[in-house]
């Protein structure tokens, strides 16, 4: 069965009447569920043989990953998680005592503690800069970033789009500018790709978890590293598949090695014994991504959210959602002292959204239907 805009067949175990939480956990499809059971199957009928008939897809997946950024299969990693990636990222990184970072006040935990971590490390400043500026337009946050830039910084940390507003950030922007102050760009990507067009053109590193607009499963996520950048890593995390031709003792006699050299590719990143079930999984859910189409997807959500935002204002809401910056998440303050009352009022109606930072998150994904906003309307 192929996947349609508009329509949940692919999800027939779905409770929900209407599923709106995925910035936070999106629930698996069918053809995803089937792909994590055969590779579990593969697994209980031939153990070490599954690992093996498993790396070939593994490749397909980067392939599929490195195509929905505008990168190359071999500048992917496999990571657990976002928070795994970013910490990865911040660790290898070649810092001198003194380094400062560009950091966003309101980001996700995620993409603030591992450069946090990294400061107390290796001697780095952290430079903090608002996002209410970005709100307001592009331009001034921008000019506030490049204020940070001119008094010297290695390295802008960033989410793609911000968890509490859904606030799409300007990438390619920020990159060239990061750049053309000789700084780098690191995107945390993970409330944005899978709904939201992104091309690392202009991007530097980037973590991303499969589980929200990916709809993967928990615990499989990846990073990308620029490959101009990739040969100055440290490998200061590797492990011992981190090694090139890492397996090659497993198949021939007198090839034990511990001096193989380290690969200064993305890939440095897989140490060890990856999740293969969530990389099955993952790898059916991109693929559904991909026969949809990026842009066909995000033009459906912004249908969507055309429809249910101004009923939410007409009703006392306040709408973060600003027009240059738009994503797959609608976030609205109810009005005073009603916000658990009206994720009550969904939530009894079978209208599942989060409630970040005392906003109402709406987050559809391509299997919500149009129709659904009369369904939330009602409810509240």
């Amino acid at each position: 069965m192929k996947p349609r805009l508009g329509s949940r067949a692919l999800f027939p175990q779905l409770r929900a009447r209407s599923y709106l939480n995925h910035a936070a956990i999106s629930p698996l499809s069918s053809i995803v569920v089937t792909a994590i059971s055969r590779a579990l199957s593969r697994y209980a009928a031939d153990g070490l043989g599954a690992f093996f008939a498993g790396l070939p897809e593994r490749d397909v997946l980067k392939g599929r990953l490195a195509g929905l950024i505008g990168a190359t299969p071999q500048e992917i990693g496999f990571t657990q998680n976002t928070t795994a990636g970013v910490s990865a990222i911040a660790n290898m990184i070649p810092w001198r005592p003194g380094d400062r970072v560009v950091v966003f006040e309101g980001e996700f935990p995620a993409n603030v503690t591992p450069w946090q971590r990294a400061a107390e490390t290796y001697g780095l400043e952290l430079a903090w800069v608002s996002l209410e500026p970005f709100q307001r337009s592009w331009e001034e946050g921008l000019a506030q970033v490049e204020t940070e830039l001119l008094r010297g910084a290695r390295l802008v940390a960033v989410s793609f789009v911000q968890f509490q507003t859904g606030l799409r950030m300007p990438i390619d922007e920020l990159g060239a500018l990061a750049h053309g102050h000789g700084a780098e760009l690191f995107v945390d990507a993970i409330q944005g790709l899978g709904a939201v067009p992104l091309d690392v053109a202009h991007v530097d590193y980037l973590a991303c978890g499969g589980h929200k607009w990916l709809m993967g499963p928990e615990g499989a996520g990846f990073i990308y590293v620029d490959a101009k950048r990739a040969p100055s890593l440290v490998p200061r995390l590797a492990g011992w598949l981190s090694h090139e031709d890492a397996l090659v003792f497993l198949g021939r006699a007198r090839e034990l090695r511990y001096d193989r050299a380290i690969r200064r590719e993305a890939s440095i990143v897989e140490q060890g014994a990856q999740s293969s079930l969530g990389l099955a999984g993952l790898d059916a859910s991109v693929a559904l991504i991909e026969q949809l189409g990026v842009d066909a997807i995000f033009e459906h959500l912004q249908t969507f959210h055309d429809r249910l935002e101004p009923e939410l204002v007409a009703r006392g809401f306040v709408s973060e959602r600003v027009a240059h910056a738009r994503s797959g998440s609608l976030c609205v303050v109810p009005p005073d002292g009603t916000l658990k009352e009206h994720a009550a009022r969904l939530s009894e109606r079978g209208i599942e959204v989060s409630t970040p930072d005392g906003r109402l998150r709406f987050a559809p994904h391509w299997p919500n239907a149009l129709d659904e906003v009369e369904a939330i309307v009602d409810a509240l």
